[in-house]
């Protein structure tokens, strides 16, 4: 399988480099290059990426909001964003997420990083670990003022879901959560599956924004308040 991808920012040297760095997988193809937040919209649409690699600054619309269409926009229900920023401290990121990108990176990612973070996103994970996303995600949620929508946990989902979604928040892969919940690599997927269809989220990285923003995982220590059953995790987790 060929992925097609769609590069957007506004630096026409950062877009031609990654063009050329994308263009020399031989399971990749650049379907088009756009330089606002709208063109990557209109040619999200238009060339039927399988992926847009989104800068955040960009004239026009910025990538949050682009992303936000592109993510709200059943038609392009299979694109993925993965999201560039300058620095990884940019608390905009967090907004992207929010907005239904799969993952980001810093601009001085290594190339071959850049070309498995592709690879990863398009076969439907976030890019959250290892790596600074899910750190960024806690050190932002750690002003109360994010917690905009904060509540008492996602009410729809088993006990069970809700040990498995704490364990997504703090970046554990399937297999991981299979190991610590003493369960089989495809339960595990499955648990996930299902959690993402109960609260909505496209993939994993919004599942560990809605962890974090509805209180079920506290960002600070990392040890757990209560004990999980059959677990022995560092978990800070609502009861």
């Amino acid at each position: 399988m060929t992925i097609r991808v769609l590069l957007a920012d506004d630096q026409n040297l950062v877009r031609a480099a990654f063009a050329l760095l994308v263009a020399s997988a031989p399971d990749m193809d650049v379907v088009g290059e756009a330089g606002t937040g709208r063109q990557a919209v209109e040619l999200a649409r238009t060339q039927r990426a399988d992926l847009v690699v989104m800068d955040v600054r960009m004239p026009d619309l910025d990538g949050i909001e682009a992303t936000r269409l592109i993510a709200a926009d059943e038609d392009l229900a299979g694109v993925r964003v993965l999201v560039l920023t300058t620095y990884d401290t940019d608390e905009n990121i967090v907004e992207a997420l929010r907005a239904g990108a799969s993952g980001f990176l810093v601009k001085d990612t290594k190339p071959a990083e850049l070309l498995d973070a592709i690879r990863t996103v398009t076969a439907g994970d976030a890019l959250l670990s290892p790596g600074p996303t899910a750190r960024l995600i806690e050190r932002f949620l750690r002003s109360p003022s994010a917690l905009q929508s904060a509540g008492s946990g996602p009410d729809c989902l088993s006990d069970r879901e809700r040990q498995v979604l704490a364990l997504v928040a703090r970046g554990l892969n399937n297999t991981e959560i299979a190991d610590t919940l003493g369960l089989s690599p495809l339960t595990a997927k499955t648990h996930v599956s299902r959690i993402m269809g109960k609260l909505g989220a496209r993939d994993r990285a919004q599942l560990v924004i809605v962890a974090y923003e509805s209180g079920l995982v506290t960002p600070g220590t990392g040890r757990r308040q209560q004990p999980l059953e059959g677990a022995d995790v560092a978990l800070e987790v609502e009861p």
